[in-house]
């Protein structure tokens, strides 16, 4: 199986497991009369939205170019994961908007409810994270916060639900929950940012313009590389233009022979698209000093 197909099986097991739990949490929360709960089935009402637009769009990124997209449908996996992160950024604030005021006022609730539902919510969402633990798109890393979110705020809930067994200390479930949450948000804008620099097309972070230019003119019968243009088109699947100048004296062969090396060099940086400009010593280029 192709990593996009893996990738999209993945997020569609993600996704249905979630569902499912968002059910079983709403069912859950009414039973224990817990608003916690209810309100946390609210939050992953938005993570299965969120898990249901990445699947989606990593479906659509499987399929391949065409006269409207030149390059691909990568980059909508890459939407996926933006839309995704402003779901997990508006749903963390609500969680935080809702908790700060329990640590007033804690509410009461059937504890050993919260205890079963803590657990099952551990298994489901942690089932899920594992499938995308080794996930290598932008759209698996952020669904994959999404569910790491889930299975801390749910091991939150199961320590408060255990200690109020034996102490009635429910104020426990609200500085839990503002702990486990600001720590989610807190990577997820650091992903958001990521996802970003990919969509405004910055050199990727695995990179590096004069490295792979001093490697390249080490190793290739090379003058000088100039007009660099180095960007990804999801996180993963990179994309690299440049101009390179020989010397007017190699033969067809010998040039077909450098752009071979050049690709398999630039190849285990994950540069799967590379476009070469040939251009000779005595050539005066526009870009030549871009």
């Amino acid at each position: 199986m192709s990593p996009q197909h893996q990738s999209t099986n993945n997020i569609k097991i993600a996704f249905l497991l979630n569902f499912f739990f968002t059910v079983i949490e709403v069912i859950g929360g009414l039973w224990t009369n817990s608003v916690a709960i209810l309100s946390d089935a609210l939050h992953d009402l938005g993570d299965t939205i969120a898990l249901g637009l990445s699947w989606y769009f990593a479906k659509i990124s499987q399929k391949k170019r065409d006269n409207q997209f030149s390059y691909g449908y990568q980059r909508f996996s890459l939407l996926g994961a933006l839309i995704s992160s402003l779901i997990l950024v508006i749903g963390s604030t609500l969680i935080l908007a809702e908790s700060v005021p329990r640590l007033i006022n804690p509410a009461s609730v059937k504890v050993e409810g919260m205890v079963l539902l803590a657990i099952l919510g551990v298994i489901i969402n942690g089932t899920a994270a594992l499938k995308l633990q080794h996930g290598q798109t932008q759209n698996e890393r952020v669904v994959m916060l999404h569910l790491l979110e889930d299975v801390l705020g749910w091991i939150a809930v199961l320590i408060a639900s255990l200690v109020m067994l034996v102490v009635k200390l429910p104020v426990l479930d609200p500085i839990l929950s503002i702990l486990i949450t600001s720590y989610i948000l807190w990577n997820v804008v650091k992903n958001l940012r990521e996802t970003v620099k990919v969509f405004l097309q910055a050199i990727p972070s695995t990179l590096n313009k004069q490295q792979l230019e001093t490697i390249l003119i080490a190793q290739l019968p090379i003058h000088s590389i100039h007009d660099w243009h180095l960007w990804s088109m999801d996180g993963e699947y990179h994309v690299v233009s440049c101009h390179i100048v020989v010397a007017p004296h190699l033969s067809i062969d010998e040039i077909m022979a450098i752009k071979k090396q050049m690709r398999k060099i630039l190849n285990q940086y994950k540069v799967q698209h590379l476009t070469i400009e040939i251009e000779y010593g005595n050539e005066n280029c526009e870009l030549k000093n871009c």
